[in-house]
């Protein structure tokens, strides 16, 4: 009785460690991505025409525009992609569905050829091919996934990629431009508010990375802002030689 709640144990407490994070990032890793690109973006742009000594209107005008235009790149840019690579897909499932179809034994044959190719006995590989094989839309996911690496049931969906693309982009966008719009006529709290986001952006992909939360919100806080002060000497310069 003993060793069976020793076991017991030993499995509760495997089951509670012996978990991982999301390596792929899920939604949560273009979400933020997404935020960080608009906001380094907009705000690096809105730095670059502040440099040039231009009037606030002109300021919040640039932010927004550059909200707009870059919300809608983004979205067309990863609607086009996520289409395109879904159609690949397709394509590829097509040519896999029409062997399994015209030569359904010499597909079983690579299956069991497969397994055997990871350690599993001939005789064994064999067989669990031939089971496997039995229902063709399961040999087909079956194949897709070993052969080409995906999964049929779970094909990204460009629309919602768009729309992701788009929200997370905007939102990040949104940051430098919202001090103006809430009454501010100085850069700097648009400045400061937007490397807060930076950092914040930056603490949060730690929970896909390996990093600790501050070195990766300092990090992004450090580039951010390094772009934000190139682009306004930029616009400085370029301001009084236009000048």
């Amino acid at each position: 009785m003993s060793i069976i709640e020793t076991d017991a144990v030993l499995h509760e407490a495997h089951r509670d460690n012996h978990t991982h994070r999301d390596v792929n990032g899920g939604w949560l890793r273009p979400a933020v991505f997404g935020a960080m690109d608009g906001l380094v973006s907009n705000l690096a742009l809105m730095t670059g025409v502040a440099g040039g000594a231009v009037s606030q209107q002109t300021i919040v005008i640039t932010g927004l525009a550059g909200l707009a235009a870059g919300a809608f790149s983004m979205a067309a840019g990863e609607y086009t992609s996520v289409a395109s690579q879904r159609e690949l897909v397709e394509a590829e499932l097509a040519v896999e569905r029409r062997e399994l179809r015209k030569h359904p034994k010499d597909e079983m044959r690579e299956l069991a050829a497969l397994y055997e190719s990871r350690g599993v006995e001939p005789a064994l590989a064999q067989e669990v091919a031939r089971q496997l094989s039995r229902d063709p839309e399961q040999a087909l996911e079956i194949h897709a996934r070993e052969e080409l690496g995906i999964d049929p049931g779970d094909l990204p969906s460009p629309l919602v990629a768009a729309l992701s693309s788009f929200c997370a982009f905007a939102l990040g966008a949104l940051l430098p431009v919202l001090p103006y719009l809430l009454g501010a006529d100085r850069m700097w709290p648009a400045v400061l508010l937007a490397l807060i986001g930076l950092f914040g952006c930056g603490a949060v992909v730690a929970r896909v990375t390996a990093r600790t939360w501050w070195f990766s919100g300092l990090r992004q806080l450090v580039l951010g802002g390094a772009a934000a002060a190139i682009t306004y000497g930029l616009g400085a310069l370029f301001g009084v030689a236009v000048g």
